[in-house]
């Protein structure tokens, strides 16, 4: 007697193409801190979610959130996000979030002691660098920094207006 063999069903090539999501789909920019790479030197970086009410997320998705003055901090154990900006969503109306509140940040234990140890020890400050949604949720890149001196911002602009003048130069020989 034949043993009768499970058929696997086969799915066709253009199917498994369409189950495959492209990877530009899975990371949108919502706000970055562009004044924290002027005012400090950026030595590493770290991935946190943010643990949002309704109403927050839903203005960060609109984009409208602000990092200019955000930094984190550690508190009891626990890392939080101070002075990030979201602001109230209009369609709420009453049920509304406060703007300016402190938001708690979701990272592994080990990483909150190592980002204390090191803010601790060395003088770091940790700074919100940029917000996204990743994967349909919103996540905050924090930034170990040390401060930039007078003379070290003076010194990116010279850099700065230099490379801008090389580009116009090259720019200028290829017409």
């Amino acid at each position: 007697m034949a043993k009768k063999r499970a058929s696997t069903p086969t799915v066709p090539a253009n199917k498994k193409a369409d189950q495959q999501k492209p990877a530009a789909k899975d990371f949108r920019p919502v706000a970055s801190n562009r004044r924290a790479h002027f005012n400090y030197e950026i030595l590493d970086r770290y991935e946190a979610g943010l643990l949002l009410t309704g109403t927050e997320i839903k203005s960060i998705r609109a984009g409208k959130i602000d990092l200019s003055d955000a930094y984190a901090r550690v508190n009891d154990g626990e890392m939080w996000l101070h002075n990030a900006y979201i602001a109230p969503y209009d369609p709420a109306s009453l049920n509304n979030h406060d703007p300016k509140r402190n938001r708690k940040l979701l990272l592994h234990r080990a990483e909150i002691l190592e980002m204390a140890a090191a803010a601790a020890e060395r003088g770091l400050t940790i700074v919100a660098l940029r917000v996204y949604i990743k994967h349909h949720v919103a996540k905050v890149e924090l930034g170990m920094a040390r401060g930039k001196r007078q003379y070290d911002k003076r010194r990116a602009i010279i850099d700065r207006d230099m490379d801008r003048e090389a580009r116009r130069a090259m720019g200028a020989n290829r017409e």
